[in-house]
């Protein structure tokens, strides 16, 4: 989307301290969280004391606030999201970041009016991702930060605004498709708690120097690109790091500011900014498209020594003076025997004040032109400074200089309660009820995932067997006419795949086949397209009846729950459609496009599609990729038994079959449901322990 103004510097804000550094740096924008749901839990956030008095400085200042509650929200939890939704309403924040699509409908039930950002959590990482999310009535979609240049480019031909991040740390995993955390410890990524695991030690192969580091990247920096990012069309320009120190936000605003309005960043400038954080220097792969073993990076002594407080307080300097950003007018007039006034604007609004001293003619020394005038731009402690100053007095005419200075700090306080107010939105009063359970649809139907098309006739039971899109056409007809119910799974990486994927889908169709698995919203608007049964999977992270009440609405057949979901969560779930979990199989951790076998330079051809993973336990992680991405698997299967899953109020149960060996020679899907072929230890995940 073409903007009129300059691309949007949008600076993170963990504290009021980080507000005020990125306000008097530079930022046009900047985005937080509130005390609960937010992605960034362990950043101080803001409560509704502080929530406001960001909102009010922010707005004087002409700066716009986004607050994130882009975290994955349970049922038992919406009333509390209510509440910070109508916080934020009552704030007068400019838009809402959400992750969750039924927070998302939430929110529009609530202030229909207030603007709704798409998380990098929605894992929306292609055009008709963004497009989806467009036609949904998103003001803004904030994408993956793998996207290439050449995808953003054909994004932007959507006409939503798209926000890049520019600066910061990068994740191993796509936004919102990493469970390592809580897999791990129970410490969700998904809802803000992620003890980032992946920046411990790693390794693929025989890692001599012991500093292996297969899930650490190098801190992202696309900077010296924010101009082609501008001249394609992206609206926001987005800092990462609200769990960061203000000095790195002000850092990082100066160089983005330099960069957007200079066209170049100075030495000095990005000096500062490696210092004041990196993991041995910085990347731009994804973005030039050049992934592989020299993004991959780990924070080193040198890198922490060289943020020392003596750099801090340099930056700190920089930004100690309030920013006197706001141009306004004023005319001040004083005649003997009546009250003065000063009238003051700065364009959009208009402020008169007088005073209760009444002007006298002058007995020794009359008010000076010029010093009335010095007195009344005495602005430094404010947001604003005289553009224009009208003095009209008469000659010999007596005013003290308190009553001048009175005058000027009413008025400008005036002015900053008509600036800091941008939207008084309209509430809805939407109860938040207890889910109605009475008809949920329930059943025992079996589905299987594969990896293969190899598999034996016992998979004839379930109710279907997905396969990969890019399965041999003759396979798939062979498949189906020997009584197999067959579907596709579409990646739920597509980047810049996703024309070819579309192509294919299409051609599955003609196949006869009608049923598609779709982990991500690009996929589900493919599926649609194409008027193919649409199946959500888990990496659409649907978790309350708000998202399931939304899934209906959109058109899903049925879905696949997250296994962040506890039984008890599941079980009070409501709403009319089919809905089902996942209970067998080596589980996703992590969705990556540099693949963890990179970081030891080991070629696609020496992998083969065979590496595993090893921590410092000695636990093996599996990889497995489908020519796009690397899912990270877990180390051990999960396994939950037919008589835990038929206590569920569910319809259907998933097999995802990963690195299964046996798929050939299964005689009956009772081996996965009451007797598994299980020669080595099991997970029951997050089923009963849940997520922080």
């Amino acid at each position: 989307m073409i903007m009129e103004n300059k691309i949007e510097i949008l600076a993170p804000a963990g504290s009021m301290d980080s507000v005020i550094a990125a306000v008097r740096s530079g930022a046009d924008a900047v985005y937080l969280g509130e005390k609960e749901f937010s992605a960034r839990s362990s950043a101080h956030n803001f409560d509704e004391n502080e929530l406001i008095e960001a909102v009010r400085y922010c707005h004087i200042h002409s700066v716009k606030v986004y607050v994130t509650i882009n975290t994955i929200v349970f049922d038992d939890e919406m009333q509390r999201m209510k509440e910070a939704i109508l916080l934020a309403a009552r704030a007068d924040v400019d838009a809402l970041i959400v992750q969750n699509m039924g927070v998302a409908k939430l929110a529009r039930q609530l202030v229909p009016s207030m603007h709704l950002h798409a998380s990098t959590q929605m894992s929306v990482h292609s055009y008709l991702g963004v497009k989806a999310l467009y036609e949904m009535g998103f003001e803004r979609v904030v994408v993956s930060r793998e996207m290439s240049k050449a995808e953003l480019e054909k994004a932007a031909q959507i006409p939503v605004e798209l926000e890049v991040f520019v600066h910061g740390a990068l994740c191993m995993c796509v936004s919102g498709q990493c469970y390592f955390s809580a897999m791990l410890g129970s410490r969700s990524g998904n809802r803000g708690a992620c003890a980032q695991p992946c920046r411990l030690p790693f390794s693929v192969g025989k890692v001599k120097d012991g500093h292996a580091h297969a899930l650490s990247l190098k801190d992202n920096s696309i900077i010296p690109y924010i101009t082609q990012l501008e001249e394609m069309g992206v609206a926001s320009a987005k800092i990462e790091g609200r769990m960061k120190r203000p000095e790195y936000v002000s850092a990082a605003v100066r160089a983005c500011k330099e960069q957007r309005d200079s066209g170049f960043i100075n030495g000095d400038t990005a000096e500062i900014l490696k210092s004041v954080f990196s993991r041995t220097g910085f990347t731009d792969g994804y973005y030039t498209g050049k992934t592989g073993y020299e993004m991959f990076g780990y924070r080193r002594k040198n890198d922490v020594v060289a943020a020392d407080e003596k750099l801090f307080a340099k930056i700190r300097q920089s930004y100690k003076d309030e920013l006197s950003n706001i141009a306004i007018s004023g005319i001040f007039t004083a005649k003997i025997g009546e009250n003065p006034t000063l009238e003051i604007s700065d364009g959009s609004h208009t402020v008169k004040v007088s005073s209760d001293f009444v002007c006298q003619k002058a007995e020794k020394v009359a008010l000076d032109k010029a010093k009335c005038e010095t007195q009344l731009k005495k602005t430094g402690s404010t947001a604003y400074f005289f553009d224009s100053l009208s003095i009209n007095t008469e000659d010999s005419l007596s005013l003290p200089l308190s009553v001048l200075n009175a005058m000027r700090r009413d008025a400008l306080a005036r002015l900053d309660d008509l600036r800091a107010v941008w939207h008084n939105y309209i509430i809805n009063n939407v109860e938040i009820t207890e889910p109605d359970t009475s008809l949920v649809p329930k059943g025992n139907a079996i589905r299987a995932r594969m990896t293969t098309a190899k598999f034996s006739p016992a998979f004839k039971e379930c109710e279907l067997v997905y396969v990969p899109i890019f399965t041999d056409s003759e396979k798939l007809k062979s498949l189906i006419a020997n009584g197999y119910n067959i579907g596709v799974e579409i990646p739920r990486g597509l980047f810049k795949n996703e024309d070819r994927i579309a192509k294919r889908l299409a051609e599955v169709k003609q196949l006869g086949i009608n049923d598609a698995l779709c982990g991500n919203l690009a996929a589900v608007y493919m599926a649609k397209s194409e008027k193919m049964r649409v199946h959500g999977g888990f990496g659409l992270n649907l978790v309350n009846t708000y998202d399931l009440l939304w899934a209906e609405e959109y058109g899903f057949e049925d879905v696949e729950l997250s296994f962040e979901l506890t039984f008890e969560r599941i079980n009070r779930l409501g709403g009319t459609i089919k809905r089902g979990i996942i209970t067998y199989g080596h589980l996703p951790l992590m969705l990556t496009v540099n693949c963890p076998a990179k970081s030891e330079n080991i070629s696609c051809k020496t992998c083969k599609n065979s590496s595993k993973m090893t921590d410092r336990k000695g636990e093996k992680f599996p990889l497995k990729c489908d020519g796009i991405c690397t899912e990270v698997l877990n180390c051990v299967p999960l396994y939950i038994s037919k008589k835990e899953f038929s206590t569920l109020s569910t319809s259907f149960y998933s097999l995802r079959l990963t690195v299964e060996n046996y798929v050939e020679s299964v005689k009956s899907m009772c081996e996965f449901t009451e007797n598994p072929m299980l020669k080595v230890k099991s997970t029951r995940g997050l089923y009963l322990r849940g997520v922080k």
